[in-house]
């Protein structure tokens, strides 16, 4: 029986101090990922809320930023700090997972190349089949360092699910993910 787990990662308030951050695409980000917490909670698949947490800055936990972005409404079964990428990288996660007897997670959040990908990549590399739900993540433009062309976050996020298809995860939709 496949059993699944939501993390949402970084879909915190810290994100709002950064240079790079922009609300393009935060409309259609929070309808989303609302819409895949609710769909999850309705199912009774079990949500883990990841947040990013460092010593100093918009991501230290003394700055109060450290917290769900204020428009969605969550309440997750599960809390987990982070200090690398990966949600795995020196968290509970993965005992976590094993002792609720997750056999598929369904990773969504902030950034899609960052976060979201190293813990998809990491997921499907202990074992984990993944749903990637890359209409639930959200990230900012980039600019190449040597080229100077700047890739917009659509950009991103299509050559993220081109890299993970496949091989580390299945490109799925918040109905997709939901689905037995």
């Amino acid at each position: 029986m496949t059993r699944k787990a939501l993390i949402v990662i970084d879909a915190q308030h810290s994100f709002r101090h950064s240079t790079y951050w922009s609300e393009n695409d935060l409309p259609a980000y929070l309808e989303k990922q609302q819409a895949l917490i609710d769909g999850c909670v309705q199912h009774g698949i079990p949500v883990i809320q990841v947040l990013h947490v460092e010593d100093q800055g918009h991501f230290s936990l003394a700055s109060g930023n450290v917290r769900a972005l204020s428009e969605l409404s969550i309440n997750p079964d599960v809390v987990i700090h982070k200090r690398y990428h990966s949600a795995f990288a020196g968290t509970p996660l993965a005992a976590r997972l094993t002792e609720m007897g997750v056999t598929t997670v369904i990773i969504s959040g902030i950034r899609t190349e960052q976060c979201c990908e190293t813990t998809i990549r990491q997921a499907s590399d202990s074992g984990l089949n993944v749903d990637f739900v890359s209409e639930a993540t959200m990230t900012f433009p980039m600019t190449h360092e040597r080229s100077g062309r700047v890739y917009t976050a659509a950009e991103i996020r299509e050559r993220t699910e081109l890299v993970l298809e496949g091989r580390f995860a299945r490109i799925a939709s918040v109905a997709q993910a939901l689905e037995g």
